[in-house]
Parts: C-alpha cells; sequence; structure tokens
C-alpha cells in the first residue's frame, strides 16, 4: 500500500474546491492574501470539536495577523451542517472533500472502523498556511487525531512571518 506525496513547504498550493456551509464554495487557491486551511477528521472525531472551538476563540487573533481561517473535511453536508449549529463556529466550513482532494493534499487517508463511527474514507488531520503567494508557508499533517499543532502559536507565528519577512523553511532538498 502506497500513501500520497505529502505537499511540500514552499509548494503551490493546489487548487482544490469544496462546497460550503450556506452556499458557494472553498477554494483557498482562489483566494489572495494569507490563508489557514485546517483539514478535520469530521463529526466522528471527538478530538475534532474542541480543536475547532479552539480555532474559533481564535479568530480574532488570525484576523489581527490578516489570515483568512476556514475548514474542511470529507463529512456531507448535512453532518458538517450539524456540528456547526451545535458548535457556532464563525469560520467559513467546507464539506464533501473527496479522497484524491486528501491525497492532492498529501493527508492520510482512513477508513472507518465500523459504520458507527462514519460511512466513508475520512482525512487524517492537516493544517496549511498559504501565503499571498499561494504557497505553503507552514504544513503540518499528522496520521492521528492525537497529533495536531497549537493554533495559538499558528495564530503568533502567522503575525511574526510577516513581521519578519520570514522565509519558508525546511525546503532543502536532499
Amino acid at each position: 500500500m502506497t500513501q500520497a506525496t505529502k505537499l511540500a513547504a514552499g509548494a503551490v498550493f493546489p487548487d482544490i474546491s469544496v462546497a460550503r456551509l450556506g452556499g458557494g464554495t472553498i477554494a483557498p487557491a482562489a483566494m489572495e492574501g494569507w490563508r489557514l486551511l485546517v483539514v478535520y477528521r469530521g463529526k466522528h472525531c471527538p478530538l475534532c470539536k474542541p480543536y475547532l472551538t479552539t480555532l474559533d476563540g481564535l479568530i480574532d487573533s488570525f484576523a489581527e495577523a490578516g489570515v483568512q481561517v476556514m475548514a474542511v473535511s470529507a463529512d456531507p453536508e448535512e453532518k458538517a451542517t450539524a456540528d456547526v449549529a451545535e458548535f457556532g463556529w464563525r469560520f467559513p466550513v467546507g464539506y464533501g472533500l473527496t479522497v484524491a482532494q486528501m491525497q492532492e493534499l498529501g493527508l492520510y487517508v482512513s477508513t472507518p472502523r465500523s459504520a458507527q463511527e462514519t460511512d466513508r474514507p475520512f482525512a487524517e488531520p492537516g493544517l496549511f498556511l498559504i501565503n499571498p503567494e499561494g504557497r505553503v508557508q507552514i504544513v503540518d499533517i499528522s496520521n492521528a487525531p492525537f497529533s495536531r499543532p497549537d493554533l495559538a502559536a499558528i495564530a503568533r507565528g502567522a503575525k511574526r512571518i510577516q513581521e519578519m519577512n520570514y522565509p519558508i523553511r525546511g525546503t532543502l532538498a536532499a
């Protein structure tokens, strides 16, 4: 079994698009400015709710750093809608991320353990800070729900990157 190639730091962010709750689409590559895309596992994940709630609590910090925040999952519309209704997240939420899109982003993809967990393959956590040039400034991809970056540190880092004109790190080819 092979896994998709991971999206490299400094790479141009792929041109993916998913449906957005409330209408329209989430298409980070087509957006301007700094943007943060958080890929979450879906409604079935008990660790995603507090993580995204933390993200929601940091919306002002990200806005101060000039960063647009969004989250996406493979969930169908009704599951994504239920989560937003329950937790009140204010950032755009996308749904219907396909396995092909997950692979294009270099995410780990899991199959459900049972029908009670969920009914479709889903992405493990991923976080992408995309700079105004459309390049991946920060990438964090995990194969498990227990390993995710500190969102407050990402917000502080996004601001610091801009203040210092900090380069994209980790781009030296072996």
